[in-house]
């Protein structure tokens, strides 16, 4: 047996397979070829893409862009035909002078009931200083029957005309009333005109903002991607015309549960760009995900059913692209890249 072992053809065979054993251990990184460097290819450069769509609906008056341009906050995209949205401002602008004519008429109302309630007091003034004369003239021509100097027909005509100025006061007091609840009733509808005013104003605003928005301008700064709007094109609300893609850009990386032991925020990490012929860039581990992909799902495997196969699942790691860099303007959401983290490393103060 030994003799066997000892022959060049034994012993190559040995060497092989100790070989492929290594290879195994290395491939796996299964000690002693255990390394601190994690890699995934399961990643990708992501943006903040924004789809812009119209708030309401009309034919396309004019596209001021085209594809693939760079555009500026506030630069026009789109313009929607106007005209029925210019004529509902004004509409609402002619809704809202009326309402205002109805409260200053309401305020010259009750500018009328005052100057009303003042002469009421007037008069009740002037019936109670009549109503005084009548009681003395009454109480005289009384005193005078009494002796025999006035006649009957003299007295019964003071106490007539007493019994006026009475009526006349409560006459007085009673229109003083009247005016009194002209006024109220103005005060009150006065509050409801006041309501109709805001209302209308209101509606002037949203015809404003409606106005506004035939104009379709850039969110802010970036580049459009295809635009899905033609001159002429009747578009709704919601329509997706075009895509804008600001120039900050980031990568997602998503590591297996096993790779993430070590890994903290600001961490150094390296990753190439198949786009860029492979490419290195760096960048740092802004923040690692509060839950695995699979859970984010809209339909998530319930694992309390049915027989069970262990499946590693991936957390995302968001990485910020270090400044600094020109191939970076390069980059475009979707691109494919590489990731490496030393997770032996430690992490970089304020890179986070």
């Amino acid at each position: 047996m030994f003799k066997t072992l000892r022959s060049p053809a034994s012993a190559i065979a040995l060497l092989v397979a100790l070989a492929g054993a290594l290879l195994v251990l290395y491939a796996w990184k299964l000690p002693p070829f255990r390394s601190a460097i994690e890699t995934t290819e399961n990643a990708y450069v992501k943006g903040q893409v924004t789809i812009v769509s119209p708030q309401l609906a009309g034919y396309v008056k004019t596209v001021a862009v085209q594809d693939f341009e760079t555009v500026r906050a506030g630069d026009l995209l789109i313009q929607i035909d106007d005209r029925i949205y210019d004529q509902k401002l004004k509409q609402a602008q002619a809704t809202l002078a009326g309402q205002k004519a109805n409260l200053a008429n309401a305020d010259q109302s009750a500018s009328s009931a005052r100057a009303k309630i003042g002469a009421s007091e007037a008069q009740i003034a002037s019936a109670q200083a009549a109503l005084r004369t009548a009681d003395a003239n009454a109480g005289r021509v009384g005193s005078l029957l009494g002796k025999g100097i006035s006649t009957q027909s003299t007295a019964d005509q003071a106490r007539l005309t007493q019994d006026q100025a009475r009526a006349g006061l409560r006459q007085a007091e009673a229109a003083l009333e009247v005016s009194r609840q002209d006024l109220q009733s103005i005060v009150v509808n006065r509050q409801s005109l006041e309501a109709a005013v805001q209302n209308a104003e209101a509606a002037v605003r949203l015809a404003e903002i409606d106005l506004q928005n035939t104009r379709i301008l850039a969110p802010q700064d970036g580049k459009l991607g295809e635009i899905g709007a033609r001159l002429g094109q009747y578009v709704a609300a919601g329509t997706q015309l075009a895509t804008l893609v600001p120039e900050r850009k980031w990568v997602i990386a998503n590591f297996k549960e096993t790779q993430l032991f070590g890994m903290r925020t600001g961490q150094p990490v390296s990753f190439s760009v198949d786009a860029l012929r492979h490419q290195t860039l760096t960048g740092h581990i802004q923040e690692l995900s509060p839950a695995t992909g699979s859970e984010f799902s809209v339909l998530k495997a319930d694992n309390a059913t049915g027989n069970f196969t262990k499946i590693a699942q991936r957390l995302p790691v968001r990485i910020t692209i270090d400044e600094g860099q020109p191939e970076a303007a390069q980059l475009a959401p979707g691109m494919s890249v590489v990731v490496r983290i030393d997770t032996a490393a430690a992490a970089e103060p304020g890179s986070s």
